[in-house]
C-alpha cells in the first residue's frame, strides 16, 4: 500500500502566529471592529468609493506586516516535501501554505488569494502589490487600468459565491483523503466546514486542531487544543512515524 493521503484543511487560526489576525475568535477582527465586515462584503464595496477607500487601507495595512510561514506552515510543506501525498485546502488568502513551500496546485484556496487583484467588469488579474502601489501614490479607489472598471481583492468577499471548480476539487479530495486534518478553523462556514464532515462520511480518520469546540468535534477520531504552532508539527511528525 502507498501511504495514505493527508488533507490540510486550514482556517485563519493557522495564521495567527504570522501575526495575520483571525475573524471569529475571542480577539477576532469582527468582534473588535464590526464595521470592518462591511469592508469585504460585496455589495457594499460595490456600492460606496468610501468603503473601498478603507478597504484598500486596510490590505495595505495587513500587506505592511510582512507576514511569513510559521512552524505549522513550514510543517506542512515538509511532509509534502518527505513525500506524503499531501493537499491543502484553505480558507485563507494569505498565500503562506505556497510560500511555505507547498506547490501551488496543492493548494485549494476556497476563499480566494489576497495576493492578486481582480477587476469586476472585465475580469483581468494582476499583482495585488501594483495596485498598493497605487494607493501609496495618491490613488485611493484605484480603477481597472484596461477597462476603467472597479477592482477588488482577488478573495470571496460576503456575497459571492464560491468558485465552483475549487470547491469541487476540494470536495473531491476530501472524498478520497485517508487523514483529514482541521486546523485553526471554527468549522462555522459553510459550504467549507462540511468538507470535515464528507471526509469522515468517506472513512478518513478526522483530527481537529482548534482552542475552541466546533460542530464537528463529535465526528473526529482526536481532538487537539494545543497551540497550532507546536501541535501541528508533532502531530504531522506522529503520522509520519506511524504511516497511519
Amino acid at each position: 500500500m502507498g501511504k495514505p493521503l493527508v488533507v490540510v484543511f486550514s482556517g485563519a487560526g493557522m495564521s495567527t502566529d504570522s501575526g495575520i489576525p483571525d475573524y471569529r475568535g475571542p480577539q477576532g477582527l469582527w468582534r473588535r471592529e464590526p464595521g470592518a465586515e462591511k469592508l469585504v462584503t460585496y455589495e457594499y464595496y460595490m456600492a460606496d468609493p468610501e468603503i473601498r477607500r478603507r478597504s484598500w487601507l486596510m490590505r495595505a495595512e495587513i500587506a505592511a506586516l510582512g507576514a511569513l510561514p510559521n512552524a505549522a506552515h513550514l510543517a506542512v510543506a515538509a511532509m509534502e516535501r518527505a513525500g506524503t501525498p499531501v493537499r491543502v485546502v484553505t480558507q485563507n488568502v494569505d498565500g503562506l501554505h505556497q510560500l511555505a513551500g507547498m506547490p501551488d496546485r496543492k493548494v485549494f484556496e476556497l476563499h480566494g488569494t489576497a495576493r492578486a487583484v481582480v477587476c469586476t467588469r472585465c475580469h483581468v488579474r494582476s499583482p495585488m502589490s501594483e495596485t498598493l502601489d497605487r494607493v501609496a501614490a495618491g490613488e485611493p479607489d484605484p480603477a481597472c487600468l484596461t477597462c476603467g472598471g472597479i477592482l477588488k481583492a482577488g478573495t470571496v468577499m460576503f456575497g459571492e459565491r464560491l468558485d465552483p471548480e475549487v470547491l469541487a476539487q476540494a470536495v473531491a479530495v476530501a472524498k478520497g483523503c485517508q487523514v483529514f486534518i482541521a486546523v485553526g478553523s471554527t468549522l462555522q462556514v459553510q459550504p467549507a466546514a462540511s468538507l470535515a464532515g464528507i471526509a469522515a462520511e468517506h472513512g478518513a480518520r478526522l483530527i481537529i486542531v482548534n482552542a475552541e469546540e466546533t460542530p464537528y468535534d463529535p465526528l473526529a477520531d482526536e481532538v487537539i487544543r494545543e497551540p497550532i504552532g507546536s501541535a501541528l508539527p508533532a502531530l504531522l511528525d506522529r503520522l509520519q512515524e506511524v504511516q497511519v
